[in-house]
This record gives structure tokens, C-alpha cells and sequence, in this order.
């Protein structure tokens, strides 16, 4: 009975793959041939046999990384990136595969702090650009954007990819001016789905939303899998009244490009209207993971609180708001209900007359701005 047992075992290992008696190299080259031939899964398996024998082999370990990545397992690639790296600090092929493992997992900020490194490292890496580029836009960073792409930026140049980054940054950045006249040049190559982008985007800024809608419409038939149309398509329809098509146009955003900041935040909020505020909360976690620390996302964290009837973590996230954002006001308008429902009224006189303050001074601003 043993016999049979410790003979089934056997050749159970056997046909898992390479055995313990195996040399590294043979193992090593079964790995890379199983990557090459599309198993994955095995050279996965056999990439981790070896780094049982050899662990302190960077080459193996971002091999593993991105074997991982390919899956989809981008957390499982990080780790082994960032241990490749330990060996090889600085090697600019891990380096930039481990910053777009990170910029794939969704964790952006993280992304972005790798690449600006590299993009130091090797100013010329068009890849390290354009991602980077894309890593500030979706964090909001937009002067660095600018900063970035405005250099490179060439009128005759037929790759738009850069014209159509930095059009976005100076439109989210109300350089209407600038931005138009690169709307202007992508129009000269032809009808795209990311000029009449550009143009909604112009709009929505001018507050044309009819006109707007009617820009981001066409783009999508132009181009319906275009990163942020949906967003745009649904911040104007949201800005319009339209909220049934805002949100339809948010859920497809999210469907096809989940850390997008805007989407998870206005879709957030129209969740928290319809009362489920479980998954508006989970829209808001993952916006704070592109952004972290953003007051309009933490405030929407300590809304959703206060709709739900946590007052606690209503108070606690609507005070490092205010804390962190002194002139916010619908922030100070919720934290002083939160402190009457607490029955803290000392607290909530004082949020009260701060908000008081803080309307003075906005209808004097709108009053200087009228008169000239």
C-alpha cells in the first residue's frame, strides 16, 4: 500500500513538469521554451522551479514578471520586478516593466513616481513619455503635462498622439486658446474621434452643453473604445439633467477603462443618490487610488458617510478635508451638519459661520468679476 502510494506520488511529479533532480539550466530552458510556445501557465510554473534553485536572478525573475503581466496577475508581477531590481537596481527594462505593471494594476500615483525617475534616466523613451504623459493626466497633474509634451510638440509631425495628450491638458487647464489651436490641427488630418473629443471637451468648458453632446456623440460613433469619451459624453449629459444617460455613459467608460478618476466619482455620486452606497464607496476607494488623498474624491468619501448615516466617518473624513482644503465649502457645509447630528452644536456653529465667510467672499469675487 505504501509502495503504491509513494509510486502514484512519483509520477504525479513527473508530469507536473521539470523534478527536483532536474539541473537549473535544463528547467531554465523548458521555462523559456513554454514562454515562447504561449504556455504561460507553465512557464510560470517552470520560471519558479528555478528561482527555488537560483533565487538571485534578475533576468528569471522579470522573465516571471512577464509571464504574470501577459495573465493579467499584475500584483504577483510587481513583487517580482521590484525583487529583479534588487539585483539589478536601475536595469531600464525592469524599471519601465515594473512602472507599466503598476500603471495596468491601476495603481497610478505609483506609476507616475517610476517613469518621472526614468523618463530622467532616458529622456528620449518615447514609451516613458507617453505613459508618463497619460499617468499625469489621469491624477489631474496637467501643468506637468504640459510641461512635459509642450517641448516635443512639432506642427508637421503625423504621429498626433502627443498633439492629442497635450491638447487634453491645456483644455483641462483652461488654455482654451492653445488648446483650440491644436484642435485646429488634428481637424486639417481629417474627421477623428479625437478631435470631436477635443472639441466636446472645448465646449463642455464654455458650458455649450447641447453642442457639447452633439461633439462627443460623433466621436463616440467615430470610435466608441476611445480612453475618457464616455466620461466627457457623460459629464456633459450629467451637466444637462440628462442623469439616466450620464450614468449609462459612466458605466461604459468604467467597463473599458475602470481607473478612470471622473467616472468613479460622478457615478459615485449618482449611486449615492439612488441610496447604494456600497458600490459608490468602492467607485471612491478606487478613485483614491488614481489620486490619492484628492479632496473632491475624500469629499464625496465623507458625502456618502453622511448619506448613509455614518456619522463618525462622516466627521473624520469631512475634517481632514477641511484640514487639507480650508476654502472648501460644500466640505465645511457637510461637516456642520455632521457636527449638529453629533450633537456637538459648539462645533457646528463654528463650520457654520465659516461657511458664511466663505459665500461673503465668493459673491464679492462673482460682484469684482461682473463689474468688470
Amino acid at each position: 500500500m505504501a509502495r503504491s502510494l509513494y509510486l502514484a506520488l512519483a509520477l504525479l511529479w513527473v508530469h507536473q513538469g521539470a523534478s527536483a533532480q532536474d539541473p537549473p539550466e535544463q528547467i531554465l530552458r523548458q521555462a523559456i521554451d513554454m514562454h515562447q510556445a504561449g504556455d504561460t501557465d507553465g512557464a510560470i510554473r517552470e520560471y519558479r522551479a528555478y528561482l527555488r534553485l537560483r533565487p538571485d536572478s534578475p533576468d528569471v525573475r522579470s522573465n516571471l514578471g512577464a509571464a504574470l503581466a501577459s495573465t493579467g496577475r499584475y500584483s504577483e508581477a510587481i513583487v517580482e520586478y521590484q525583487a529583479a531590481l534588487q539585483h539589478e537596481p536601475k536595469d531600464p527594462r525592469i524599471w519601465l516593466n515594473l512602472a507599466l505593471a503598476l500603471y495596468k494594476a491601476g495603481q497610478i500615483s505609483d506609476a507616475a513616481v517610476e517613469l518621472a525617475a526614468l523618463h530622467e534616466v532616458q529622456p528620449a523613451n518615447q514609451q516613458v513619455i507617453l505613459v508618463l504623459g497619460d499617468c499625469w493626466l489621469r491624477q489631474g497633474e496637467n501643468a506637468k503635462v504640459i510641461g512635459l509634451l509642450a517641448p516635443l510638440d512639432k506642427p508637421d509631425q503625423s504621429d498626433l498622439a502627443i498633439a492629442y495628450m497635450l491638447g487634453t491638458a491645456l483644455l483641462r487647464d483652461k488654455q482654451i486658446d492653445r488648446g483650440q489651436r491644436i484642435v485646429d490641427r488634428i481637424l486639417r488630418n481629417g474627421d477623428s474621434a479625437e478631435a470631436r473629443l477635443l472639441l466636446g471637451m472645448a465646449k463642455l468648458e464654455a458650458l455649450e452643453y447641447p453642442a457639447a453632446i452633439a461633439d462627443l456623440t460623433k466621436a463616440v460613433e467615430l470610435n466608441p473604445h476611445l480612453p475618457d469619451l464616455y466620461s466627457y459624453l457623460g459629464q456633459a449629459q450629467m451637466a444637462s439633467g440628462d442623469m439616466a444617460a450620464a450614468r449609462a455613459a459612466f458605466e461604459k467608460e468604467l467597463a473599458q477603462n475602470p481607473n478612470d478618476f471622473e467616472s468613479n466619482i460622478r457615478l459615485a455620486v449618482l449611486l449615492k443618490q439612488d441610496g447604494d452606497y456600497p458600490r459608490a464607496g468602492k467607485l471612491l476607494a478606487r478613485a483614491l487610488r488614481v489620486r490619492p488623498g484628492d479632496p473632491a474624491a475624500l469629499y464625496q468619501v465623507g458625502a456618502t458617510d453622511l448619506a448613509a448615516g455614518d456619522m463618525d466617518g462622516a466627521c473624520a473624513t469631512l475634517e481632514k478635508v477641511v484640514k487639507q482644503a480650508p476654502e472648501f465649502l460644500e466640505a465645511h457645509v457637510s461637516l456642520a451638519q455632521v457636527y449638529y447630528r453629533l450633537k456637538r452644536k459648539a462645533d457646528g456653529d463654528r463650520e457654520r459661520a465659516v461657511v458664511q465667510k466663505l459665500k461673503a467672499q465668493q459673491d464679492a469675487k462673482q460682484t469684482r468679476g461682473a463689474a468688470q
